[in-house]
């Protein structure tokens, strides 16, 4: 009779003692995330990057992105002066280089190349990188990632331009060239994507130039741990798939 009332006590504490002792489930990262989360990035990202910020956020409500879009060579020069950026997301190597102090180790994340962008109907029937030598055509700044290898391509070309103007990023040249501004310009192939108002040629020795996107934080980011897990979701599979989405290339 003792024994029979013992075995479900003993049972029964075993049980309350496991309970008890279990110790509780570990946050996820995604409880731990939270505040603001400053990214800089290349003007030729923005359409991947509203969308990836989207789907990061989603895996992540408590944290808040705040996007700059620009020229990299424009958003180098504020992080080197003290812009209070958390993630830098730079159009090629060598303007990543030029904030190398103030960042952490850099990894490659997608790459792009140069397309001739033209009017919607391709009015001027320019077919080849020669012909931007006798229509009106806008260029990227030599100093910035897009006009750098603009420069490469139409140098390895033999072509030489007269530029109608030389713009800060990408965006300006596709927008003068969406607009009837100008005949021609060269812009990356992820900035043609979707779009009605502008057709585009694949010239000659594109293949030759490409340019590497690389991304890190900044060494003084305010949300450290926000930017270390933005960037393993841009390179994530999650992330590379968006990117691909929008055009660009493996690293």
């Amino acid at each position: 009779m003792r024994r029979s009332l013992l075995r479900p006590l003993a049972l029964g504490a075993l049980a309350l003692l496991l309970t008890g002792c279990a110790a509780p489930a570990p946050p996820t990262l995604g409880d731990q995330l939270g505040g603001s989360l400053t990214v800089y990035a290349a003007a030729s990202l923005k359409g991947s990057f509203d969308e990836i910020d989207e789907a990061f956020t989603a895996d992540h409500p408590g944290v808040a992105i705040s996007p700059v879009y620009d020229g990299s060579s424009t958003l180098a020069t504020q992080i080197a002066e003290g812009a209070p950026a958390d993630v830098f997301a730079s159009a090629d190597d060598a303007t990543m280089a030029k904030v190398s102090e103030f960042a952490l180790e850099p990894a490659v994340f997608a790459s792009n190349t140069l397309v001739i962008v033209v009017p919607a109907g391709n009015p001027k029937k320019v077919s080849r990188l020669a012909d931007l030598a006798d229509v009106v055509t806008v260029l990227c700044a030599p100093e910035v990632p897009c006009g750098a290898a603009s420069t490469k391509l139409l140098n390895t070309a033999g072509v030489t331009v007269d530029a109608a103007s030389l713009e800060q990023n990408v965006t300006a040249v596709l927008t003068k060239v969406a607009a009837g501004e100008a005949d021609a310009g060269l812009v990356y192939a992820t900035d043609v994507v979707g779009r009605s108002d502008v057709a585009s040629v694949v010239p000659e020795g594109a293949d030759e130039v490409v340019n590497r996107y690389p991304i890190a934080a900044l060494k003084d980011a305010a949300n450290p741990d926000a930017a270390a897990a933005f960037i393993a979701f841009v390179r994530s599979e999650a992330g590379r798939k968006i990117l691909a989405g929008h055009g660009f290339g493996a690293p």
